[in-house]
């Protein structure tokens, strides 16, 4: 089976990110993050998004999504998300977990972006004593479905939510591919984020992510909530080291540039080549299209990992690592399907 396209995951690390693990290695360090690998890293993210913050690095997108919004919310209140949010779909519990009880609200949308009228909605609920109420909304930047919010499309949705004092969440796990696409990685702050999980794992890195916290005081003992989390590495420099290996090379915006035009080459060739039809706009690194399930065993019989998603479409995701040949070569399979 080969797993080019069954997720960015499956992708090995970019070589930029290699390099930076391997030069971390070649000497003694402090530890627990008090390095400066960790602050060049950080030092990175901050430029990019021209922005004051606090940064810390964590083992895993499950955690620092679910630390962030235990950030935002009490174990009695809930926070707002798309239904097919990561958060809401894939991290089995884990904001409840983390935030001692912490809930998710559900909200639909098309195409993986929230609907602004149904988030007003959700907003205007009475407040009763017998269910959790809101107190921060989560947005994904790009979509779990591929798509990316404008800034025009985040602020009608970030304005309302902070115009009642709650907090902002912004899932950042293919952030990249968003700033690939032409999203303005500057305007995150400024639009009312709070905190940004600024992703790696899938623009080609280890397996962290960073916490980027726009409120500062969220920061308050933000280390022991980390350390008592199982997130805090004693050699956390291993944690930065692929960060700074793809950020001081550009190797983060090359990679999801390179993914997301491999997606842009899959979705034009399936567009006029197959019987198919795409579920989604392609405007980062995934394509899903509308197949039914004989057609999808028979991908996969072929060879190829590919998943059926939330939605009943089947995803395609390309990452830094996909090559043109491995686009034609699937497409193919995909075209003799017809």
């Amino acid at each position: 089976m080969r797993y080019d396209f069954g997720s960015d995951n499956t992708a090995g690390m970019a070589p930029a990110a290699l390099r930076g693990l391997i030069e971390a290695n070649a000497d003694y360090a402090r530890a627990y993050g008090a390095d400066d690998i960790t602050t060049r890293a950080a030092d990175q993210i901050r430029r990019r998004l021209d922005a004051d913050a606090e940064i810390r690095f964590v083992f895993s997108g499950t955690a620092a999504n679910a630390i962030a919004l235990s950030m935002l919310a009490y174990p009695h209140e809930a926070v707002l998300a798309h239904h097919a949010a990561h958060v809401c779909t894939d991290e089995t519990g884990a904001p409840g977990f983390f935030g001692q009880g912490v809930g998710l609200i559900g909200l639909p949308g098309l195409s993986g972006k929230i609907d602004s009228r149904a988030l007003e909605a959700a907003l205007d609920e009475p407040e009763v004593g017998h269910r959790q109420p809101p107190a921060a909304l989560s947005l994904t930047q790009s979509t779990e479905y591929g798509t990316v919010y404008t800034e025009e499309e985040l602020r009608h949705l970030i304005e309302p939510v902070k115009e009642r004092g709650y907090g902002v969440h912004l899932d950042g796990a293919r952030l990249a591919n968003a700033a690939a696409a032409g999203f303005d990685l500057t305007q995150i702050a400024r639009l009312g984020v709070d905190v940004l999980v600024f992703g790696g794992a899938k623009a080609g890195g280890l397996c962290t992510e960073a916490i980027v916290m726009f409120d500062r005081s969220l920061a308050r003992r933000v280390d022991n909530r980390l350390k008592q989390a199982g997130q805090t590495a004693s050699k956390g420099r291993f944690l930065a080291a692929p960060f700074l290996g793809m950020l001081e090379s550009n190797a983060w915006e090359d990679g999801a540039a390179h993914a997301n035009l491999m997606a842009q080459r899959l979705a034009a060739g399936i567009a006029t080549r197959s019987p198919f039809i795409l579920a989604h706009p392609v405007e980062a690194n995934a394509v899903f299209v509308r197949m039914p399930p004989e057609a999808h065993a028979a991908i996969n019989a072929a060879g190829w990992a590919c998943y059926r998603f939330d939605d009943g479409s089947v995803r395609f995701v390309c990452s830094w690592a996909t090559t043109e040949a491995a686009v034609d070569e699937v497409l193919e399979t995909i075209a003799g399907l017809g």
